[in-house]
Order: C-alpha cells, then structure tokens, then sequence
C-alpha cells in the first residue's frame, strides 16, 4: 500500500494590502475530493501539517458557488462554448459563473423539456440567452425575461430554478465540511517538523492541496524542503495544487545553485484568477505564479482562466485551479501504478 505525505496547511490567517489578519486555510474541495480518491484507489494516506495544528477550512471555499454541482458546470460548459468556438476567446471570469446565474442553465433547460420543449431547443434557448448575459453583464433570468426566451416559462419557474441550485450548491458545501470534520488526519495531523529524514524517505509520494494558507506557512518552510527533497531524490512523484505549488517555493536548491526544479514545467493558481476571485481584488502580498517562473519555472497555465488544467514532468505534478482537483489526482494515482 503506498503512502502519500498530504500536507496541509495549518495556516490561520493572511495579511492583504487591504485587509489585515484576513481569515485563511486550505481549500475545502480540493483537499476533501483529493483525499477521498487516495483512500478509494488503496493508498495510505498520511494527513500532516508543518507544525502538527490542526488545519482549518479557509472559510472563501465554502461560499456556495464553489460547490455547484458537477453536472450543472458541465452544462453550463456546454452552453458557453457554443457562441466561443475558439477556446483562446473563451473569457468566462469568476463573476460570470457567481453572479450572473449562468450555471442555473441546466435547470432551466430540464424545465422547458417538461413543459414539452425538446433538448436541443431548450440548449438552444438557453444558449442564446447566455451569450446575451454573457456580453451584456446581466444576468441570465433577466435576459431570458425581457428578450422573449424564456421558452414559455413563468418567471417564477425561472428564479426557481436559480434558488434550486443555490441550494443545491448550499448542501454541498456544508456536506463537504463535515466530511472533512470526520477525517481523524485533519483532527489530530502529522506534525511534519518532527519527522526524520529516514521517515520522510519512506513515503512514496507527496501533495499539498491549495487555499491561500499555503502562501503563508509552506512557501519558506524548510521541513516541507527536507519532505520534496526526499521524494525527488528517488524519483517519487511530488505533487501540488492550486496555491499548494506554493510549497514547491521550499525546495532547496541543487548541487549547482539552481532551484530544484528549476527548468521544470508548472502549473499553478494564476495571477488572472487571483485578481478575480475576493481574497485577490484585497491585495495580495504576493502572486504564486508570478513567483513561480521566477524561480526558475516554465510556466504552462490553460488557454483560459477556471479551465481544469494538470501538468506532468518527470516525477513533477501540478494542477492550475480547484477545477483541477480529480485530474491532478488522478495523475499522481497513474504515477503510482494505482
């Protein structure tokens, strides 16, 4: 049975440009859908913290429209790319999938079908009034209303539909939390500073999940440096996400002054996402991906921002985004034959 190192952050709080002490901790889906495919496909997996404190939930990742469920992005996915062939056109920001109740489309849509519509015109009605919300920054129900595509469905039916998903997306997010609530890893973790360099040796692979909590406590963290230099040393897969590459910062450097990894492609939270998303637009003290190449990376992000996007080299696995939680998971269960 293969054991992972799953290091979190035991971060509690980020000092913002326009927000000091701003409330942070690791990213709730990412280390919750992560972990659960671990332990489904067999592999031991070690929860740990750089002090052994317990790690907390930072608290952005429980809003509500991060927990959409799975088929409700898929179709809103469908939707948007049908009026943006070209995916380096494909512009859909963190605002347009919270604010505009583009991703309420799939229940629209299933609503007009049972009031006699086929699929493909409600896909199609829903389409047209996305495309219209999407350039005009307005929002879907409204645009469906006054530009007549509301496929014959009362407003009521409409904004149902909306308040459906989001509490939808409500029950998911406090599903989530007391699932990790009930892991006894994020109870009572690993304190990383305590083990030996035989114990980290002994591991077979490494990741950290993302949440601003990383760019506090594992960007310039040297048990977390003993930890990666380990498992590269061997070979072992060493793997991150979102904001977790941050830890990657830790390594130390090789035998010829460069960064361990320097030349490697990486991927990582961006900085056009940071600037979207609300811990971001309060100042961040620092952007990952800028810091990143920097170091010496070859930074390989997706063609858009929010676009599930995992990058393998060598024994090196990073994934961009929450989006890309079960990719990049599933990339380090390939490396470890599982």
């Amino acid at each position: 049975m293969p054991r992972i190192a799953f290091l979190v952050s035991s971060a509690r709080e980020i000092d913002l440009r326009d927000s000091s002490n701003h409330p942070t901790g690791f990213w709730a889906e990412e280390a919750l859908k992560a972990y659960q495919r671990f332990v489904a496909a067999g592999a031991d997996v070690v929860v740990m913290t750089p002090d052994g404190k317990a790690p907390v939930i930072d608290p952005y990742s429980l809003e509500a429209f991060f927990h959409y469920p799975d088929e409700d992005r898929d179709y809103f996915a469908s939707v948007y790319r049908t009026f943006h062939q070209d995916p380096d056109d494909i512009r859909i920001t963190l605002a347009h999938t919270t604010e505009q109740e583009l991703v309420a489309s799939r229940r629209i849509a299933q609503r007009m079908v049972d009031a006699g519509r086929t699929p493909e015109e409600a896909h199609g009605i829903l389409s047209n009034a996305a495309k219209i919300a999407w350039r005009k920054n307005e929002k879907l129900v409204d645009v469906m209303l006054a530009e007549g595509l509301d496929g014959g469905l009362p407003e009521a039916a409409l904004r149902g539909a909306v308040e459906e998903l989001e509490s939808a997306a409500r029950a998911k997010s406090d599903e989530r939390k007391a699932e990790l609530g009930e892991i006894p890893g994020f109870r009572s973790p690993v304190a990383l500073s305590d083990l030996s360099e035989e114990q980290l040796a002994e591991f077979d692979a490494f990741f950290a999940p993302g949440g601003h909590g990383p760019m506090v406590d594992l960007a310039d963290n040297a048990d977390a440096g003993r930890l990666i230099a380990a498992l590269h040393a061997q070979n072992k897969p060493v793997a991150s996400l979102c904001h977790g590459p941050a830890v990657l910062l830790s390594a130390p450097e090789r035998h010829d002054g460069q960064w361990l990894f320097e030349g490697f492609r990486v991927t990582s939270y961006t900085d056009e996402e940071e600037d979207q998303n609300a811990i971001g637009m309060l100042g961040m003290p620092w952007y990952l991906d800028a810091a990143l190449k920097n170091a010496g990376a070859v930074f390989d992000d997706a063609p858009f921002a929010w676009a599930s996007h995992v990058v393998v080299d060598r024994n090196l696995i990073t994934g961009q985004n929450p989006n890309s939680t079960e990719a990049t998971a599933d990339a380090v269960l390939k490396a470890l034959s599982l």
